[in-house]
């Protein structure tokens, strides 16, 4: 074998040993749910930037939303190395972007419940500070209507007396403490007829005692009415959440087990 033909295996071997291919990884070319609004997702999104889908992503819904207006939606994205954000968006909702999550000192995990209009693929993207955006789906089916109707508090005209309370535990666990919490809020989509867009937009997780942020979310018109949030949080028991919504409200709350 020639000097050439050895450096051409040579090069062509450490390409692959640096492409996702070499790790287990399945790159992405073609949307394997096949939606005809990936394109506009991926530009709208993730900035067009490098996408593979990644088993590493785990997402977790039921197959058929019960409740269009409550549907459960868990991942997990610890198996990866440095993430520094999630994006979660639902490409046939109207409203597709559902949260943004920067975990910061947290694991890349969240539990949270999300209005779906239509069946449609819900994707979680975790981008590595490599900036390669790591996708995982799974496909909801729903009988729809959930971005539409007005929230039960609006209804009842009862919200004013709860909103911004923050109810929350933490469970102590070995070595990864897990903090729940529920807040207050009607979170409104603006879809439904009279009733304007009202949702919380952002909200910081601290550690109480040193003040330093752990994790940061920004929440969007297709979470749930009282926002039930779940978190990974390591060896921190004691925090202090404060946020805000699209019209100034402010929320804060101490947290402590």
């Amino acid at each position: 074998m020639n000097k050439i033909n050895k450096l051409m295996i040579k090069v062509i071997t450490i390409l692959f040993l640096l492409s996702p291919l070499a790790w287990g990884v399945e790159t992405m070319t073609i949307d394997p749910m096949h939606s005809p609004h990936w394109s506009a997702m991926h530009e709208r999104f993730l900035n067009n930037g490098t996408v593979v889908f990644d088993e590493k992503v785990e997402v977790f819904a039921p197959e058929k939303a019960e409740d269009s207006l409550n549907v459960p939606v868990s991942f997990k994205a610890e198996a990866l190395d440095a993430v520094e954000e999630l994006v979660v968006f639902a490409d046939f909702n109207p409203i597709p972007l559902v949260l943004k999550f920067r975990p910061g000192e947290l694991q890349p995990n969240l539990s949270f419940r999300m209005k779906l209009q239509q069946g449609t693929p819900v994707r979680v993207a975790a981008r590595t500070s490599d900036d390669i955006w790591h996708v995982g789906t799974v496909w909801i089916d729903a009988a729809g209507g959930g971005c539409t109707l007005p929230s039960v508090g609006i209804s009842s005209g009862n919200w004013t007396e709860t909103l911004g309370r923050v109810d929350a535990n933490v469970w102590e666990r070995s070595g990864n403490n897990r903090l729940r919490m529920r807040i207050m809020h009607p979170m409104d989509t603006g879809l439904a007829a009279g009733i304007p867009k009202f949702h919380i937009e952002n909200l910081f997780i601290r550690d109480a005692n040193s003040q330093s942020v752990l994790a940061e979310l920004d929440l969007y018109e297709p979470i749930s009415e009282n926002p039930m949030l779940s978190l990974d949080v390591g060896r921190y028991s004691q925090f202090s959440v404060k946020g805000r919504d699209n019209n100034g409200n402010k929320i804060e709350a101490i947290i402590s087990q």
